[in-house]
């Protein structure tokens, strides 16, 4: 009998931590958000471009940020000291959304928002590479992205909740996101303890010419893939507008991110781990057509179970594929360009997911609401043929 292979890795207990840590946000996060667009309509009168533009913005402005946030963390050779301020600028954001009278005031509170969350992501990502030993590292990335999502949903459902108790009060609701909020910093800071780095290593600017020359040409086709990628999906708020055209009750918009993010939760580590032991070409391929026959049922319906399996598919092609691209930027990279390589892999799609949710709502507000998700089909369907012709 042949002596066993060797044992698989387990996920060390920090990536777990900062698995909760990213669960607690999103429940803080997603307990405004699922409501938001709702409120920006319904409440304060803004139309569907607004609310593109604002989404747009907001996200465009994270994942910008990414960039100094996770280039900093690289010269500095340390990951938490950038995400502990990053999460706690996002906790001290949350009473804004509940003060907020006008659409430039949200506009406001969402941008210090996603500047928090720009300033954790690249570092938090960085860190879990650091920690996670490569052979499971799809893994983890699944686990934090799972456990993320699982937070997705909660605050949705949260909101719901709320919503029935003080008969649709957003602004109640609103000043409740800042409990977990302060629990995510809380456990950041005392649950997670950042790895050694090497003592006396040289410390250069990551953004120099000669070191991002290191970021090599598989790094950037993985950039490319990625703003393609965002192009092909905008902001989850036409999910819930699509649903609220449908006739969907106010108070139970937020079941259609409960839906989508339950889906996504209970797939992303499965993916993750599959994306260990198969071509990740083939599975982003499988994501995107997931994405087109998500995009033609909510073209073809705002409410009864074509919309339903619409959403449903919708969080399936993001649990198949954004674990997926985070492994393939920590593979592609440097370890200690981590951080950079992160933050410009977010810069990119930033700008396309900027695009995106602004034309998504210009499309809406001209032609309704199926030409924007025909569109989504559109560039998913050249998404896969620019995949199909990569030979490696």
């Amino acid at each position: 009998m042949g002596s066993p292979g060797p044992a698989r890795p387990r996920l060390p207990p920090a990536i777990w931590a900062l698995g909760f840590v990213s669960l607690l946000m999103d429940v803080s996060s997603e307990l405004i958000h699922s409501l938001l667009p709702v409120f920006l309509v319904a409440g304060l009168g803004a139309s569907m471009l607004t609310v593109g533009l604002i989404e747009g913005f907001a996200e465009a402005t994270a994942l910008i940020v990414k960039v100094f946030s996770g280039a900093i963390s690289d010269y500095w050779g340390r990951r938490k000291p950038m995400a502990v301020l990053g999460y706690g600028l996002g906790a001290l954001s949350k009473p804004l959304f509940a003060l907020a009278t006008t659409a430039g005031l949200v506009l406001g509170a969402r941008l210090i928002d996603r500047i928090g969350k720009g300033l954790r992501g690249a570092p938090r990502d960085a860190l879990v590479a650091d920690l996670a030993p490569p052979a499971i590292r799809g893994a983890a990335f699944g686990l934090r992205q799972s456990l993320d999502t699982v937070g997705a949903f909660l605050g949705p459902l949260l909101a719901i909740g709320l919503m029935l108790l003080w008969a649709n009060d957003f602004r109640a609701v609103f000043w409740m996101a800042g409990i977990p909020a302060v629990l995510s910093v809380a456990l950041l800071v005392f649950g997670v303890r950042e790895p050694e780095h090497p003592a006396g290593q040289a410390r250069t600017n990551p953004i120099r010419r000669e070191n991002l020359a290191r970021l090599g040409r598989a790094y950037w086709w993985v950039v490319g893939a990625g703003a393609v990628f965002t192009l092909a999906r905008f902001s989850e708020a036409f999910l819930v507008l699509r649903a609220q055209q449908g006739g969907l009750a106010l108070a139970w918009t937020p079941l259609v991110l409960i839906a989508m993010n339950v889906v996504y939760a209970g797939g992303a580590y499965p993916f993750g781990k599959l994306a260990d032991s198969m071509s990740h070409r083939a599975l982003l391929a499988w994501g995107l057509a997931v994405l087109i026959a998500s995009d033609l049922l909510l073209a073809a319906a705002a409410a009864g179970p074509l919309l339903w399996a619409g959403i449903a598919l919708w969080g399936l092609h993001m649990a198949m594929t954004q674990g997926l691209l985070a492994t393939m930027v920590a593979d592609t990279a440097p370890p200690d360009l981590r951080g950079t390589a992160f933050g410009f892999f977010n810069l990119v799609s930033g700008v396309a997911l900027l695009v995106a949710s602004g034309l998504a709502g210009l499309l809406w507000d001209t032609w309704g609401a199926p030409v924007t998700f025909l569109a989504g089909a559109g560039f998913s369907a050249a998404a896969l043929a620019l995949l199909a012709r990569r030979r490696t």
